[in-house]
């Protein structure tokens, strides 16, 4: 709202007995001028969010990756992975094999509690990196193991053969996790993570902590 000339008719200025009540000082205009500047600026900025809002719900695969990256922790898996991870399970069960994903979206404040393991805390090193430096934290790894078929137990073990043909088990698996664009972590050279499949969709640990993000649907 624009301020009003607060001036009553019935009063007059010192000295002269004037009625002021159609007088508008200068600095009252400049003042209006200002506030309106201000309020231009605030519909501007109002409009502008607004806009994107509309547009992500609408759209999501049209707002730049600027946009559409959270301000904070990714609350689940990537829709490509979960999707895949799921294709994983029947995959593998269709071929006797039974698998547990034991592990998939996992935040920066778990990810610094699993690098302690090992080192401040009791236990086997299971990381190399703090939060945020894995893709687990962006919601773009998996971890998995097997389920015997004896008492359904779950193992680690990478020469089980659970379907008896002659083939472990856990390799089957990942030959299946492969071909579904999975990346897996018994391949890398500094730190084999025998349990880990990740996708990263081209995306460098640096890109995600810049706040970019896969899309949610392939092209």
């Amino acid at each position: 709202m624009t301020p009003q000339n607060q001036w009553s008719p019935n009063e007059h200025a010192i000295g002269h007995g004037q009625p002021l009540a159609r007088r508008k000082p200068k600095r009252n205009r400049f003042m209006t001028a200002a506030i309106l500047a201000m309020i231009a600026a605030l519909l501007w900025s109002s409009i502008s969010g607004m806009d994107v809002l509309e547009r992500l719900l609408s759209n999501p695969d049209t707002i730049p990756e600027s946009e559409t990256a959270p301000a904070g922790e990714i609350p689940k898996l990537h829709p490509i992975v979960a999707a895949k991870k799921d294709e994983l399970v029947a995959q593998t069960a269709k071929i006797g094999i039974t698998i547990l994903i034991t592990d998939g979206m996992r935040t920066s404040e778990e990810q610094d509690r699993l690098y302690e393991q090992g080192r401040s805390k009791s236990g086997p090193i299971v990381t190399n990196v703090r939060g945020g430096e894995s893709y687990h934290n962006y919601g773009l790894a998996i971890d998995f193991a097997l389920r015997t078929v004896e008492d359904n137990s779950v193992v680690w073990d990478m020469e089980y053969d659970g379907n008896g043909n002659g083939k472990a088990d856990w390799m089957e698996v990942v030959a299946i996790a492969k071909k579904l664009g999975f990346t897996w972590g018994g391949d890398w050279k500094n730190f084999r993570d025998y349990p880990h499949l990740q996708m990263d969709f081209g995306y460098s640990i640096a890109d995600l902590k810049r706040g970019k993000r896969p899309p949610a649907k392939q092209k």
